[in-house]
Formats: structure tokens, C-alpha cells, sequence
């Protein structure tokens, strides 16, 4: 790949997470994952799962945008 190409792939990934992070938040204050977390004291998974994704893109994205040339 060429440094061009790894640059526009980081900030895809970036933008990705991004959008993840924001989809898990808005999912965070549904009802679906109110009645979860008044009844076991957590969120619903699709919500972790899309933070733990929107996280580890976000810090691959920032890798490659900062470590490669």
C-alpha cells in the first residue's frame, strides 16, 4: 500500500469508530437498554459491542495516521 492509501484508510477507520462510539451512545439511552440496566445493572450487549468496535477502530485509525508516512 502506498502512504496515500494508508493515510485514507486510517481516517476511514477513524471516522468509522467515530460513528460507532456515537451509534453505541444513542443506544446507551433506548428503552431496550433501560429496562437491561434496571434489571442487571449493565448495558445491552449491542451496546458494548459498539463501543469495544468504534474503540479499537478509533485506536487503529490513529495509529496508522500517525506512525506511517
Amino acid at each position: 500500500m502506498t502512504a496515500q492509501q494508508v493515510k485514507l484508510l486510517s481516517i476511514v477507520l477513524i471516522v468509522l469508530g467515530a460513528a460507532l462510539v456515537i451509534w453505541g451512545f444513542q443506544l446507551s439511552g433506548g428503552a431496550a437498554n433501560e429496562v437491561t440496566r434496571a434489571l442487571t445493572g449493565s448495558s445491552t450487549d449491542a451496546v458494548m459491542y459498539r463501543y469495544l468496535a468504534g474503540a479499537v477502530s478509533l485506536a487503529a485509525g490513529l495509529f496508522l495516521f500517525v506512525t506511517k508516512k
